[in-house]
């Protein structure tokens, strides 16, 4: 801001130094703003924010002092300065001053080079204010701008993950026509299990759409195999085995949590807490809690499905099987505290088969 473009106001109940004070700024291109008391002056410096403000003390209706203090309390006026004027030039009156907030003050008569250098000054300190204000504030609004871009950026880059995932969930389906409500229920069940131990949203989040590939590795078994209408031999079965190192390997490493969550999940849902599954024989918390949950919808949803070796069970024949076990199926096989899960909703996991045959 130019020195002919600043705004003076002047508050004061006396005509003749008003006048005088006019003509001093005026002839050094000073805007000038007159009022003529403190209530007068908070009103003139809402409506025009000066740059400076003149700021007589013995006024009528509100003195100096108290309107000093309403300004410098005030957000939308606290940054302009004010100069006191006064012809009072006891110590105390000076501290009551400072302590209204007053920026400065001139003792009446008032020396017209040392006002203007004090203008000068001050215009100065409130120019240096108004640019770092007006910087901060585009900063702000470039940092907003930024973060929305970032949000957006990192929404589209969610979205290409989950529809990779779902797309590599598709390749098992392609594989086995039977696999594709599985996943899409199994990912229900773990979503619910999750919520129910009290995890995290983001953890909720990622087992919902990481679960969905825990076969991914069938890709890699044989049709003769995968698809074989009767009991697998041995051998066949030790290959059937290695889906989940298959999945495992095509899934490790990633970059993405989900991934690397569905890498877990996909290499030990097959393992059991009490160290009888495969491919490691991991026992209890050696086995990724996402793993564990995973272990128990699938065990669940695979009784009750039908296959072309055996007919799916009822719900109530299922969980017996779980919660009892049946020599092939037994309690000790889960995590406890996801069989308790499973022991107190079953009636959601029937829900969700139901509604997702």
């Amino acid at each position: 801001m130019q020195k002919r473009e600043a705004k003076i106001l002047i508050v004061d109940d006396d005509d003749k130094n008003r006048l005088l004070f006019k003509v001093i700024l005026r002839k050094e291109g000073y805007q000038t703003i007159e009022a003529k008391n403190g209530k007068e002056g908070i009103d003139k410096i809402l409506e025009e924010q000066p740059d400076v403000v003149l700021m007589d003390i013995m006024m009528p209706v509100m003195d100096g002092f108290t309107a000093t203090e309403i300004l410098k309390n005030d957000e939308r006026t606290k940054h302009i300065p004010v100069i006191i004027l006064t012809a009072l030039s006891e110590r105390e009156e000076k501290l009551k001053g400072i302590e209204k907030g007053a920026n400065d003050f001139l003792t009446k008569p008032v020396d017209a080079q040392e006002l203007l250098l004090r203008i000068r000054n001050h215009i100065q300190i409130k120019n240096y204010h108004d640019f770092l204000k007006n910087y901060n504030e585009t900063l702000e609004k470039k940092v907003r701008e930024r973060t929305e871009q970032l949000r957006k950026a990192f929404e589209e880059i969610d979205s290409a993950y989950k529809d990779t995932i779902q797309r590599l969930s598709n390749l098992a389906e392609f594989r086995d026509p039977e696999t594709g409500e599985h996943i899409k229920r199994v990912s229900l069940y773990c979503k619910f299990i999750a919520e129910k131990l009290g995890m995290d949203k983001k953890f909720v989040e990622y087992i919902f759409y990481a679960s969905t590939m825990h076969d991914i590795g069938k890709v890699g078994v044989p049709d003769n195999i995968l698809l074989k209408q009767g009991k697998l031999t041995s051998e066949e079965w030790e290959i059937m085995k290695k889906h989940t190192l298959y999945g495992y390997n095509v899934l490790k490493n990633s970059k993405s949590e989900i991934l690397n969550m569905a890498a877990d999940i996909a290499l030990n849902h097959h393992e059991k807490w009490d160290g009888t599954g495969y491919p490691y024989g991991k026992k209890g918390e050696e086995i990724p809690i996402s793993a564990r949950i995973m272990a128990l919808a699938d065990v669940y949803d695979a009784l009750r499905s039908d296959r072309p070796y055996k007919k799916g069970f009822t719900h109530e024949e299922t969980k017996k099987i779980i919660l009892e076990g049946d020599g092939r199926t037994n309690p000790s096989h889960f995590d406890p505290k996801v069989l308790k899960v499973f022991e107190e909703y079953h009636e959601e996991f029937k829900r969700i088969f139901d509604e997702n045959c």
